[in-house]
């Protein structure tokens, strides 16, 4: 029983290895198989291509959002500082109306404000007696010079629009 069980068992392998040796030169390397290899690796190129592509792209954009940042805070009728176009001009505005081409913004309405109000709210959003996690988050790191410089720049907003009109 062994040994008949052994003589299909070869039979199978040697038939097996005769329908391999008739499909071709691509199933027992040799040139095809060179042909199959550079397949593999003009796939593994164009991954890498891709990748560097998705990374440039990815640079592009941040760029262009780079750029509307930076256009942002100058939008208004009149000049704004750095600090404010980067940490405040996003949410409440670029003249800090509250408002951008006419449509309302995430932050409140600044404009009009007086100078002692705007201060004791900065203070506040920062030590947490106003909780507001944006606001703490981009005020962390400013202090209490910042928060004077900040709220007398923008209690000047009405006036410096009024003077451009």
């Amino acid at each position: 029983m062994k040994n008949i069980i052994i003589g299909i068992s070869v039979v199978i392998v040697l038939g097996l290895m005769v329908m391999t040796f008739q499909r071709g030169p691509a199933f027992q390397g040799g040139e095809a198989g060179k042909v199959v290899e550079d397949i593999a690796k003009l796939d593994l190129a164009k991954a890498k291509v891709s990748t560097l592509t998705d990374k440039s792209d990815r640079e592009k954009e941040d760029d262009k959002l780079s750029a509307l940042r930076a256009k942002a805070g100058n939008m208004s009728m009149f000049k704004v500082s750095d600090k404010y176009r980067s940490r405040c001009a996003s949410c409440h505005g670029a003249d800090g109306s509250g408002t951008q081409n006419g449509k309302k913004m995430m932050g409140p309405k600044l404009f009009g404000q007086s100078k002692e109000k705007l201060y004791k709210s900065l203070v506040d959003f920062k030590t947490g007696r106003v909780e507001n996690s944006v606001m703490r988050g981009l005020l962390l790191s400013l202090n209490d010079d910042d928060f004077k410089e900040l709220s007398k720049e923008i209690s000047e907003f009405k006036a410096r629009s009024e003077a451009t009109k």
